[in-house]
């Protein structure tokens, strides 16, 4: 998932029409106690990894209820680009259960998924996605494409989008306003040491 820059546009705050993508049951599938309590949780993952310098994404897997793994974004930290939060709680539940497939299972991310995790989702077999902020660079649900809705691959999970949308948008604006303005203080600072 790339970072969402606030100039990007955001979505709508808390329209329940667009709680869920073209096709899925809104009423059937939107916003319910459970997804904020769980979304909640992929927030506050996110908060972890605006903690450690890291873009502000959190992600929480869930079966039958309970809470499997966690992650949130880490691919300065680990130097590895594919330590997206989607991925980090992916490998986590994997090796906690014995099996690369995660069937029956629920991702709750707070930013879209970008195409290398909407691909890891498909191959973990996960029945459900939910997720918050759009993701208008990179997103793999809709906001470029979308790889959910494509007939030809073999497995599909249901989509709820924009769940706690504003939240997670928020974190993410907030995140990057520190950061411009650090970069603006490191110019000024740098030019103030000039002779």
């Amino acid at each position: 998932m790339s970072p969402l820059d606030p100039a990007q546009s955001l979505p709508p705050s808390g329209d329940p029409s667009a709680q869920a993508n073209p096709g899925n049951d809104a009423g059937a599938q939107g916003l319910d106690e459970r997804d904020r309590r769980f979304m909640q949780m992929a927030l506050d993952q996110a908060v972890l990894a605006q903690s450690a310098g890291e873009v502000p994404v959190g992600a929480v897997l869930v079966r039958g209820g309970e809470v499997l793994a966690t992650g949130y974004n880490q691919p300065i930290g680990r130097h590895d680009p594919t330590a997206h939060a989607e991925i980090v709680a992916l490998r986590a539940a994997a090796l906690q259960v014995g099996n690369y497939r995660l069937s029956g299972c629920e991702l709750y991310v707070t930013l879209e998924p970008c195409a290398m995790c909407a691909g890891a989702i498909q191959h973990a077999r996960i029945a459900r996605l939910v997720w918050g902020a759009k993701d208008p660079k990179t997103g793999a649900c809709g906001s470029v494409v979308d790889l959910f809705s494509q007939p030809l691959l073999n497995h599909h999970a249901q989509v709820v989008s924009q769940v706690m949308a504003p939240e997670s948008a928020a974190l993410l604006q907030g995140f990057f306003v520190q950061r411009r303005a650090l970069a603006r203080q490191q110019v000024l600072a740098a030019r103030a040491e000039r002779p």
